[in-house]
């Protein structure tokens, strides 16, 4: 199995279980991996009067720092963008935010997984 495929298959076993993980805290996944040519968003999501859109980062541990804060100021702007996007065609009246899922797999993906939600992550 090549590199590409081997993080194509983390990346979604992360989105599968941050899925998993929101599902049980009660959020209902409307969305997965939606694409438009201004950007990408993993999970799209409601959960109460909010919707949710997730981006979802996968790591090993924390050692260089939390996974979150791997969602840099690019990203967080094409996923703003893609966003817009999404609402465009999908209105609604819930009130929108941006959250991420931390999932950590110290051991790989066949151990414990760990994983962190953090809601209205950035706007």
């Amino acid at each position: 199995m090549d590199n590409k495929t081997n993080k194509q298959n983390l990346g979604s076993f992360g989105e599968d279980a941050a899925a998993a993980f929101l599902s049980k805290k009660g959020f209902t996944i409307l969305q997965r991996n939606f694409s438009c040519r201004l950007g990408e968003i993993d999970l799209i999501a409601s959960e109460g009067e909010y919707l949710a859109f997730v981006e979802v980062k996968l790591r090993k541990n924390a050692d260089y720092g939390e996974a979150k804060e791997f969602v840099t100021l690019s990203k967080q702007k094409r996923i703003i963008l893609a966003a817009k996007m999404w609402l465009s065609r999908h209105p609604t009246e819930l009130q929108p935010r941006f959250d991420v899922v931390e999932v950590y797999t110290p051991d790989g993906p066949h151990g414990k997984v760990y994983l962190r939600l953090t809601r209205d992550a950035f706007f």
